[in-house]
């Protein structure tokens, strides 16, 4: 299994959007797939979010997302994980191990301070590997959101 970075007209983009809607439609949204291949498109193209997907032979079988944020009061940067997904008959394989690897080698080259990510309290084979990979509760803090649409 080898980690592969997506640009938005590369080889993998079809591959790695029919995953992204795979993800979506898992966590309960419609299906949309033209919907999802230009959205992906268009926050890949603007650098708002980078793509890695897990290739197995010539299918990719993961993918996972980050972006960069600012770290104001450090005046550098942090890389957030916002997806991890690994199709169902690769799980337990190491591919979810491998592209979260992935994303922390490329924030530790670029400089990060650190990287974050969020799961859901019940997702145990999440938590298990993030805490396995070192990821640790922030204490203090709490998570807001203020629904718009």
């Amino acid at each position: 299994m080898t980690p592969v970075g997506i640009r938005p007209a590369g080889d993998m983009m079809g591959q790695a959007a029919a995953i992204f809607e795979e993800y979506r439609v898992h966590y309960g949204q419609t299906p949309d797939p033209e919907g999802t291949r230009r959205w992906l498109t268009e926050q890949l193209g603007i650098g708002r979010l980078a793509m890695s997907v897990a290739v197995r032979g010539e299918h990719a079988c993961g993918l996972i997302t980050s972006t960069v944020m600012p770290a104001s009061l450090r005046l550098g940067t942090f890389w957030f994980v916002r997806d991890l997904f690994v199709t169902p008959d690769q799980r337990r394989t190491g591919t979810a191990r491998a592209l979260l690897e992935r994303v922390i080698a490329d924030a530790r080259a670029a400089g990060a301070i650190r990287v974050s990510l969020q799961t859901e309290p019940e997702n145990e084979p999440a938590l298990a590997l993030y805490t396995a990979a070192g990821f640790r509760p922030v204490e203090g803090l709490m998570s807001l959101a203020l629904t718009l649409s």
